[in-house]
């Protein structure tokens, strides 16, 4: 009886929890329509997403479109650099490949093929190309990059709740560390 009544705790909050993930999810996908996130100073595109990673390879069964993550990337970049870039620097970056963190794993029983399993073993990768000018209009830096977060597991300082959390926190870090870093 009291293994019972563990296992229906248990159920109940990943029930719970699903609802909220599920919430969110909508939520942002509602906000795709208005697609155009970027400022003054910072403008995200991306390539074609059917040749991205985690579209080629990964098990999509009903997992939320490419524009739902993309928009998300979009919306953490354009912020981030917003905050970090000095005045009058515009910064162009365009999402090339993604790998989403986690895998949907087939093998795990009926019904749950459609569940994105996330363990340390399938990180989030992002590969993108960028360029920063300057005030005077010149190219400052440009370069491609292919961000990967081995230990997005291990670090804190995520909202448990928030969709796409440890590609966003990578991203956030990369635009720090790459043009602020000043205490931003």
């Amino acid at each position: 009886m009291i293994k019972s009544l563990g296992n229906r705790h248990v159920l109940g909050g990943l029930l719970v929890a699903a609802a909220l993930c599920s919430a969110s999810l909508s939520a942002i996908a509602r906000d795709i329509d208005k697609k155009d996130y970027n400022s003054a100073q910072v403008n995200v595109s991306w390539s074609d997403p059917a040749n991205f990673s985690e579209l080629k390879y990964g098990r999509q069964f009903q997992q939320p479109k490419p524009e739902v993550w993309l928009t998300e990337f979009q919306k953490t970049l354009v912020k981030r650099g917003d905050h970090v870039l000095q005045p009058g620097q515009h910064l162009n970056v365009t999402i090339t490949d993604v790998r989403l963190a986690g895998r949907v794993e087939p093998f795990h029983g009926a019904g749950a093929s459609e569940v994105r399993v996330v363990k340390s073993i399938y990180p989030p990768e992002i590969e993108l190309t960028f360029s920063l000018t300057g005030t005077d209009g010149q190219v400052v830096d440009s370069g491609e990059r292919k961000l990967r977060d081995v230990a997005f597991l291990d670090r804190g300082g995520v909202n448990r709740s928030e969709a796409y959390r440890f590609e966003k926190r990578m991203l956030s870090e990369w635009v720090t560390k790459e043009f602020g870093g000043k205490g931003s």
